[in-house]
């Protein structure tokens, strides 16, 4: 009697259970309505049934042009690039470029020279020797010619695109760093800035000694700027240095605009850009509009864009070098905070919060022997350690 009425109990309850069910699925169903699409879908005129009645490309060029027309024509519906645009009109844009043509030597040429050097070194028995016995020797500083020559200012202008040397000093342009730049710091030249190379302030207190290929008669502009320095704005700079008028490669004949600041990266704020920039010039320009008093120790008076500047003589120069390194603090940028700025030091800092331990338990189970040091009182506190 018992198990019969637990058999009628369960019967009832499954019963019920499906009636719920199936009013569940009536009332939800009307609540989504298959929608008709606003326009026609993609391959809606295809066959899928009789895809033998397809008409073959035969050639991937005439599939490559009606796959062209195809994404060329409207669509009713929104792409992921509409969206991305109208969120950032910007996106996708081409930069600009704004250096110096770049004359791409003859590939014909280049490839009968190489094959000529290969013909005389394996007629060389003195070369020859020297590799047999291990003792042929590689010029470095002819191999960094050739570098430079050929493939050095794409692979600098890919650097400056991974540190964002581009995107912040010029937006939405590039340019190819035709010249090479040599920069030294120090007086025995022990410091080299190459494509962000990490320096320390101290090492880059003193004016440094820049050299570079020049025609005879030809003017230049140098500039040292630093994109993430500024204490107020993100967007602007601080100038460190700016020559102009420059005649030939000689940086002393120049105009100094802006007399020399070293590097002063605050505390707490890490890594900071220092780039050299370095423009050709179409003829001697007046830079009366972009002198600072000398000495110039205000950063309201040093507060620079690059962009802005260049605008202002893009007719009159053109980007052709390019150089930077990074920077982190030391104690000589409190000297130059104290000493040349003559103001307060910021210092940015993380306050760690305490750690946090979980309440101490009288039994720990599985717990590492140092257990008990977590929660000891003594000065000297040693957890973290296991």
């Amino acid at each position: 009697m018992a198990l019969r009425a637990v058999c009628a109990a369960a019967l009832r309850t499954g019963t019920g259970l499906g009636v719920n069910n199936a009013r569940t699925i009536v009332t939800t169903v009307p609540l989504h309505k298959c929608i008709p699409p606003l326009g026609p879908m993609p391959n809606e005129e295809i066959d899928v049934q009789n895809l033998e009645s397809l008409e073959k490309y035969r050639s991937y060029n005439r599939y490559f042009r009606q796959a062209e027309e195809a994404r060329s024509k409207p669509a009713w519906w929104k792409t992921y690039r509409s969206y991305v645009e109208k969120a950032d009109p910007e996106h996708g844009a081409e930069r600009v470029d704004i250096g110096l043509p770049y004359s791409r030597p003859c590939r014909t040429k280049e490839v009968r020279e190489r094959r000529q050097v290969m013909t005389d070194n394996k007629k060389n028995i003195f070369l020859e020797r020297a590799s047999r016995l291990r003792t042929f020797k590689i010029s470095l500083d002819r191999v960094q010619e050739t570098w430079e020559k050929t493939s050095g200012p794409f692979n600098i202008k890919r650097l400056a695109d991974h540190y964002g040397v581009f995107r912040d000093l010029f937006p939405m342009a590039y340019f190819l760093p035709q010249v090479s730049l040599r920069i030294y710091y120090c007086q025995d030249n022990s410091v080299q800035v190459h494509y962000g190379n990490r320096l320390t302030p101290t090492e880059a207190a003193t004016t440094p000694q820049i050299n570079f290929e020049a025609e005879e008669g030809s003017l230049w502009t140098l500039l040292l700027t630093c994109p993430d320095e500024h204490l107020l704005d993100s967007e602007a700079e601080y100038i460190h240095w700016l020559v102009g008028n420059i005649p030939g490669g000689a940086l002393q004949s120049g105009e100094e605009l802006c007399h020399y600041l070293p590097p002063f990266p605050v505390r707490g704020t890490g890594f900071h850009r220092y780039v050299f920039v370095l423009f050709k010039q179409e003829g001697s320009i007046n830079f009366q509009e972009d002198v600072r008093p000398s000495p110039c120790h205000s950063l309201v008076d040093r507060t620079f864009k690059t962009v802005d500047f260049y605008r202002k003589h893009q007719d009159s120069m053109t980007p052709a070098g390019l150089a930077f390194f990074q920077c982190q603090w030391d104690e000589s940028v409190t000297s130059t905070f104290h000493n040349t700025l003559n103001i307060r030091e910021p210092v940015f800092e993380f306050i760690r919060p305490p750690v946090y331990h979980p309440p101490q338990v009288k039994y720990p189970h599985r717990q590492p022997l140092r257990y008990l040091d977590r929660y000891r009182d003594g000065k000297e506190h040693t957890y973290g350690i296991y």
